[in-house]
């Protein structure tokens, strides 16, 4: 029997957003609605790293590409759950190491962070020696369950040692009911082209 995970935030006004930033927040403004128009419409003011969302090089390389390089098919793919949940701080390269992880893999690690609603300033991130390793492995993309893979790196570390690789950065991910195993991913930015970030709708099929 199928099974399909929806590993995605809803996005709406009262949801988490990065460091509880009040400019972060989605705003909804209803242009027309029915008493006055006979339809409804509503506009949606929306920063590009909103809740589940794919980062592009363009992120944190000056000139880099932007996200609209991204092929489908490098976003609907075989992928790997990973569990973490013990990590309390950051992921490094000794939490990996025993880890099933091969080149050409698509991971996503579920971490506690998929067991809190709201932000935690204190999230699990990944630390630059675990990026390394990943780099070195040759993987193919990351999939993390903060809204951050990082937490205030200077120089911003492991972004910029996976986008050195061209590995493929997705965060916000929501993997709390979803087991550790292999999967199929299906990850789809909205179509912007020439940003560095795109809010993604992300499933995980299971057969």
């Amino acid at each position: 029997m199928m099974r399909i995970f929806d590993i995605s935030m809803p996005i709406h006004p009262d949801m988490p957003v990065y460091k509880d930033r009040e400019e972060k927040r989605p705003q909804f403004t209803i242009t027309a609605d029915h008493p006055s128009h006979g339809v409804r419409e509503t506009r949606i003011g929306l920063d590009l790293h909103t809740g589940t969302h794919i980062d592009a090089p363009l992120h944190m390389v000056e000139d880099g590409a932007g996200v609209e390089a991204y092929r489908l098919a490098d976003l609907i793919t075989s992928c790997k759950v990973l569990d973490l949940t013990s990590v309390t701080e950051a992921i490094r390269r000794e939490d990996l190491q025993h880890l099933a992880i091969v080149a050409g893999d698509f991971v996503l690690f579920k971490t506690r962070n998929s067991q809190r609603p709201d932000f935690d300033f204190n999230f699990v991130y990944l630390a630059a020696d675990a990026a390394r390793y990943l780099a070195e492995l040759g993987v193919r993309g990351v999939g993390f369950d903060a809204l951050g893979i990082e937490r205030n790196q200077p120089g911003h570390e492991t972004h910029k040692i996976l986008f050195a690789k061209e590995i493929i950065i997705i965060e916000g991910l929501r993997l709390g009911p979803v087991p550790p195993g292999e999967y199929r991913l299906i990850a789809a930015p909205l179509a912007i082209q020439g940003v560095e970030a795109a809010p993604a709708r992300v499933l995980l099929i299971q057969d």
